[in-house]
């Protein structure tokens, strides 16, 4: 059998993860129980009577807040990605969007989403689609650029992949994060080849990137390359399928069920660390950590896998109308309405099964102690 790679010099731009050690990496050998990673929510902007409802967006921001400060866990607000419906936003109110939360959360770190505009009859790349959304979003400080994937950007081969993403970052002034989906989100997505993975996590304006999969576990991929190479990068895990992966790990999340699971994931971060972590606030007395957190995994993951479950089509993008409906329940938003021009695909009894998923969290929660849980 072929020797598998593991010097970065023998990576070439069609090389496969299965060709490297770290395809081959266990997730035991990459657990971590002293680091509080942060947790980077996709925000829901709800909709009340076919119009933003600013004042429930900025009270789940403020609950969110709440979570994080209780738990000691950094968390940074990912702003007009898909959950809050960036497909459906007019430049105008994706700049509104920013201009809301800037002015009322002016210390608050975000992500915003920066996706292609324009691009639609386009027949190559051109990163300047990328511009509009960079400007808006750059003109406010203490935030993180997302650059969003896009059927033109991935469907290059990964030199002139690479190149591109080169190509957006000469127009980035901020912290960046690149995007990386799997096929089983969109026909044309693909996950990066390693070559191009470590190009990007050594490109200086790339602090770090957010993988979605379904089917392969490239966020493991992600850590461990970036582990064992030291990387200058933080891989963001986007599964909302295996959110205590991350954890485990001591990485960063970047999921839009951050928010219909923000006090449970943030309760699950603390308990993971072992008591000699200052960052630790609630200490078992035992040095070590809190073995109830595999419980919660499961109540929250539980809950998570029927807010994220797959329709006919095999896709879990009516999620965000989803989360509305928990937000709905918990007190937070007045009405679990889609954007006017975002059909709610998930039909009229997702009250109903959303209540039902709710159960066992509810219950973990309150025997746990879990504050800003509360069926309202």
């Amino acid at each position: 059998m072929p020797e598998l790679i593991s010097n970065p010099a023998d990576l070439k731009p069609t090389t496969t993860w299965q060709e490297t050690v770290w395809a081959y990496t266990a997730e035991e050998a990459l657990v971590d129980h002293t680091t509080k990673a942060r947790l980077c929510v996709a925000t829901l902007l709800p909709f009340k009577d076919q119009k933003p409802d600013w004042e429930g967006f900025s009270k789940s921001v403020r609950w969110m807040q709440q979570c994080g400060e209780y738990y000691g866990v950094e968390m940074v607000f990912v702003l007009n990605a898909d959950t809050g419906y960036i497909f459906d936003l007019s430049n105008e109110l994706y700049a509104e969007v920013l201009k809301r939360f800037r002015a009322e959360f002016p210390n608050q770190k975000f992500i915003a989403g920066i996706t292609a505009r324009g691009a639609e009859k386009d027949t190559v790349f051109k990163a300047e689609r990328y511009w509009p959304l960079l400007d808006i979003a750059q003109s406010h400080d203490n935030g993180e650029m997302m650059i969003m994937t896009s059927r033109l950007l991935n469907i290059l081969e990964p030199e002139a992949r690479r190149d591109a993403y080169f190509e957006i970052a000469e127009h980035i002034t901020h912290p960046a994060i690149a995007h990386a989906l799997e096929p089983s989100f969109v026909p044309w997505a693909s996950p990066y080849e390693p070559w191009l993975l470590h190009e990007i996590a050594n490109h200086p304006k790339y602090v770090g990137g957010k993988i979605s999969t379904l089917d392969e576990p490239h966020f493991l991929y992600w850590a461990a390359m970036c582990k064992d190479l030291k990387l200058p990068f933080a891989p963001h895990s986007g599964d909302d399928y295996g959110i205590p992966t991350a954890i485990r790990l001591g990485l960063p999340l970047l999921i839009g069920a951050g928010v219909s699971a923000c006090p449970l994931i943030c309760a699950a971060r603390d308990m993971w660390l072992l008591d000699s972590v200052a960052d630790k606030k609630f200490k078992t007395g035992s040095g070590r950590f809190d073995t109830r957190v595999y419980k919660l995994f499961e109540a929250f993951q539980s809950f998570e896998d029927l807010v994220f479950r797959l329709d006919e089509k095999m896709s879990a993008a009516p999620y965000k109308h989803s989360t509305a409906h928990v937000l709905h329940h918990l007190g937070l938003i007045e009405a679990p309405e889609s954007h006017p021009d975002c059909r709610d695909v998930r039909g009229a009894d997702e009250a109903l099964r959303m209540e039902e998923a709710m159960r066992r969290p509810l219950r973990v929660a309150k025997r746990l102690g879990i504050p800003y849980f509360e069926r309202k």
